[in-house]
């Protein structure tokens, strides 16, 4: 029996063979064939795995936002040594935000030009115009005519950002068009006052190389969403690792008020203050850890409104001319007054018909106020 096991062992491969290439009607071309074209496929896989993910990553994100990413040149007529006028060119970044051609980008990018034009990506230029721009954030909304749908970037959320996370910066540096950079947040909430003397706050901090034409543009996380806005640099000579970014969240609101109404309110208040604390507030029987001495209420707007009060009459105090008696404020939305910036924080982060709420000091005694704020066509205290 163990002399007959090879020949049966032969007899069931031959058959084997014959219904493989005969009966079942396998086309062993075919299959030499599709295996070649697995090792091909293969072979690509192989090569594009040559990158890191990190690299790939960084790759995609590229691929998929540089088309919506634009240049945009500003011409400013600024009067020459002989009193002639010469134009100027200002150079900066933005990005496509839906598929109608409205850009996003900062305010001083825009401000000043008299003629704005963009350049996509595939070298078209096309003239743009101002939907709205708002100074106290530096941002603002443009528009172009392309004639046709625009690939546009996705808006991400900027309030989840965590100090390490990876970021990208597209933008046209130094007018080079399309140029990436990648790098971390760096830190969270910082304030700036740029040349300009507008003060930002709760700005994002990132090493990602920024520099001079860079502002206006995304920048990007991991999963290419916007959730910043590239701004500002540390120093005028460019990049030195300490570069600037709004919050993406900061635009939103403005961004659905425009959809919802056509137009960008700019809220007011009505009130000019002086910051007092410690020997000088005791000095005028006010609470030593400080706050905002209101000097005038506007009439007719919001803090009147409101019934915020303003002084009964002016004294000399460390020689400071003073108006005393009116309102004292020691906290807004529950902020505790720190110097006279906490409260423009606050104020910057309303919209006309929004409320502020006031904690002040009258007559001895803390009470709250809430003041709905105004519209007015500057955004001014």
């Amino acid at each position: 029996m163990r002399i007959l096991r090879p020949f049966l062992w032969a007899a069931v491969m031959v058959a084997a063979f014959v219904y493989v290439t005969s009966v079942a009607r396998w086309d062993m071309g075919s299959l030499l064939q599709r295996v070649r074209s697995a090792d091909h496929l293969y072979t690509e896989a192989s090569a594009a795995s040559g990158f890191s993910g990190d690299e790939q990553n960084n790759i995609d994100i590229y691929k998929a936002s540089r088309d919506a990413t634009v240049n945009i040149t500003s011409i400013v007529y600024r009067e020459s040594f002989f009193f002639q006028l010469v134009p100027e060119k200002g150079t900066g970044s933005g990005f496509v935000i839906n598929g109608d051609g409205e850009i996003l980008t900062n305010n001083h990018v825009v401000s000043g030009g008299s003629q704005l034009q963009v350049r996509l990506s595939d070298k078209k230029v096309y003239r743009a115009s101002i939907l709205w721009n708002d100074a106290r954030n530096d941002l603002a909304m443009i528009k172009i005519n392309a004639g046709r749908k625009l690939p546009f970037l996705k808006l991400g959320d900027s309030d989840g950002l965590v100090v390490g996370q990876k970021v990208l910066a597209i933008g046209n540096p130094f007018g080079l068009e399309g140029t990436l950079t990648t790098g971390i947040v760096s830190s969270l909430d910082r304030s700036i006052e740029p040349e300009d003397g507008q003060r930002l706050e709760g700005m994002i901090q990132t090493d990602a190389a920024i520099n001079p034409g860079n502002s206006g543009g995304p920048l990007l996380d991991s999963h290419g969403s916007v959730i910043g806005i590239n701004t500002a640099i540390y120093g005028s000579q460019g990049n030195i690792g300490v570069g600037f970014a709004t919050p993406i969240n900061r635009a939103k609101p403005m961004l659905e008020e425009f959809a919802q109404t056509g137009h960008i309110s700019r809220p007011s208040l009505g009130i000019r203050t002086v910051y007092l604390a410690g020997d000088l507030a005791q000095e005028l029987d006010l609470p030593a850890r400080g706050g905002l001495l209101i000097q005038s209420v506007e009439p007719g707007s919001a803090a009147d409104a409101a019934g915020l009060r303003g002084p009964r009459r002016v004294v000399q105090v460390y020689n400071y001319s003073l108006g005393v008696g009116g309102d004292f404020i020691l906290a807004v939305d529950g902020q505790a007054i720190e110097d006279t910036e906490t409260l423009t924080r606050a104020f910057n982060r309303k919209r006309a018909g929004q409320v502020l709420n006031f904690t002040i000091f009258r007559t001895g005694k803390t009470q709250q106020v809430a003041v709905r704020l105004g519209e007015a066509s500057r955004a001014v205290l």
